[in-house]
C-alpha cells in the first residue's frame, strides 16, 4: 500500500522543496558566520542549528507523505485545542521567551520552539476540514460560516499579543484563501474581508512601534540611521549583487551592516552573492510550488483534499510574498522568514511537513487519475 502510495509521489516537487532547503542551509552558513565567529567564537553555530533542524524536518516530510491525509481531518478537534494552549502557554511569565521586544517561543527543556508556526498550519488544516463539512451550508452566513471564524479570530488575537502582526495577518489570509475556495457568497466573502481589513489596519495603526516599522518602508531614507536602516543595507547588497553576484561567501552587508542577514534578509544576502540570477532560481522554485499546489487542488475530488491543497499552497506563497516584499521595500517590514531557506527551527521543520502534507496529496490526486485511466482504458477494451 504504501510502496504504491510513493509511486504516485510528484518527485519533481520533492526535488524544488528539497533544492530550496539544501540552498537555505549553504545560505544560512554564508549569512551568518561573521555573527557566529563574533557573538559566539563559532562560525558554523547557526548551520547546525539549521541542519538539525532539517534531519528532524526531513524525517517528518517524509512521514507526512505517508501519513493518510483524511486521519488529519478527524485530528482537528484536537489540532485546535493544542494550538491555543500553546499560544496561552507562550504568554506566561517563566514559560513564555522574549526575544527583541516579543514573546513568541516556548523554552521546554532543551528544546525551543515558535509556536505561531505550528498553529498556522494547525488553523489551515483546520479549515480545509471544517469547511468542506459545510459544503451544504456554505451560504449559511449564521451557521454555516462564521463559527470556525470564532476560532480563527481568537487564534489571530493570541498571536497579536506576542506581538506578532505579520504572522498574524499571513495566517488571516491564508484562512481567506480557504473560504474563497469554499463555495461562499462574493457578498459574504466581502463583508467578511472588510472586516477582517479593518482589524488589521486598526491593530497596525494602533501601537507606535509597529507604525513606525509600517510606515519607514516608503522612505526608509528619512530615518537612515533608526528604521530605515535595515532596509537601507537591503537594498545596498541587493544592488552590489548585480546579474551574477559576486560569489558564495562574498557578501559585504554580512559583515555586521545588514541586521537579521541569516533569517529575515536572506535574500538580501542571495542577491548580493548570487545575483539577480540567484533571485530567479528562487522565484521560479516558488512559482513552480505554487502551480504544482494548485493543480493538485484542481485535480482534486474530494472537497478536504482541494481545499487543503489549496490552503497549504497559499500559505507558503504568502510568506514569501511578505518575506520579498519587505527585503525589496515592496512591503512593509514584518519579521516573516523566507520558507524552506531562512534561518528558524520551526520554521524549517513546520515548512517540511507542510511540503510533505502536500506531497501526499499530489500522490492522492495521481492514484485516482491513474484509476480513472484504467477503468476508461478497460471500459475502451470491452466496447471495441
Amino acid at each position: 500500500m504504501i510502496v504504491r502510495h510513493l509511486r504516485q509521489v510528484d518527485y519533481l516537487l520533492v526535488t524544488v522543496s528539497l533544492f530550496l532547503c539544501i540552498l537555505g542551509l549553504v545560505m544560512v552558513y554564508s549569512a551568518s558566520y561573521p555573527l557566529g565567529t563574533v557573538q559566539y567564537n563559532n562560525d558554523k553555530i547557526f548551520f547546525t542549528q539549521q541542519l538539525k533542524s532539517f534531519g528532524i524536518g526531513l524525517l517528518l516530510f517524509f512521514t507526512a507523505i505517508i501519513f493518510p491525509y483524511r486521519t488529519l481531518g478527524r485530528l482537528t478537534p484536537l489540532l485546535v485545542i493544542v494550538s491555543l494552549v500553546l499560544l496561552v502557554l507562550v504568554l506566561i511569565p517563566g514559560l513564555g521567551v522574549e526575544r527583541n521586544y516579543s514573546q513568541r517561543w516556548l523554552q521546554l527543556g532543551p528544546l525551543l520552539f515558535q509556536p505561531s508556526e505550528a498553529v498556522k498550519l494547525a488553523m489551515v488544516v483546520y479549515f480545509a476540514n471544517v469547511y468542506a463539512k459545510k459544503q451544504n451550508n456554505i451560504n449559511n452566513l449564521t451557521n454555516g460560516v462564521l463559527p470556525p471564524l470564532l476560532i480563527v479570530g481568537t487564534v489571530f488575537m493570541l498571536i497579536l499579543k506576542q506581538p506578532d502582526l505579520g504572522t498574524a495577518t499571513s495566517l488571516i489570509l491564508a484562512c481567506g484563501c480557504i473560504l474563497l475556495c469554499s463555495g461562499i457568497r462574493y457578498a459574504h466573502l466581502f463583508a467578511l474581508g472588510s472586516v477582517a481589513f479593518a482589524g488589521i489596519v486598526y491593530f497596525a495603526f494602533s501601537a507606535t512601534y509597529r507604525l513606525n516599522r509600517l510606515l519607514s518602508f516608503r522612505n526608509p531614507f528619512e530615518d537612515a540611521l533608526g528604521d530605515g536602516y535595515q532596509l537601507i543595507n537591503s537594498y545596498i547588497a541587493i544592488i552590489s549583487g548585480g546579474l551574477w553576484g559576486n560569489g558564495i561567501g562574498n557578501s559585504v552587508q554580512k559583515m555586521g551592516y545588514l541586521p537579521e542577514a541569516h533569517t529575515d534578509f536572506i535574500m538580501s544576502i542571495i542577491i548580493e552573492e548570487l545575483g539577480a540570477i540567484g533571485f530567479l532560481v528562487v522565484i521560479l522554485c516558488y512559482l513552480f510550488i505554487m502551480y504544482r499546489g494548485v493543480r493538485i487542488s484542481l485535480k482534486g475530488k474530494d472537497p478536504f483534499l482541494k481545499l487543503l491543497a489549496i490552503g497549504l499552497t497559499f500559505m507558503i506563497m504568502i510568506q514569501v510574498v511578505f518575506n520579498l516584499g519587505a527585503v525589496t521595500g515592496m512591503l512593509p517590514i514584518t519579521g516573516i522568514t523566507l520558507p524552506f531557506i531562512s534561518y528558524g527551527g520551526t520554521s524549517l521543520i513546520l515548512m517540511m511537513i507542510t511540503m510533505g502534507i502536500l506531497v501526499n496529496l499530489s500522490a492522492v490526486v495521481n492514484k485516482a487519475s491513474e484509476k480513472n485511466r484504467q477503468l476508461e482504458d478497460s471500459y475502451s477494451s470491452e466496447t471495441s
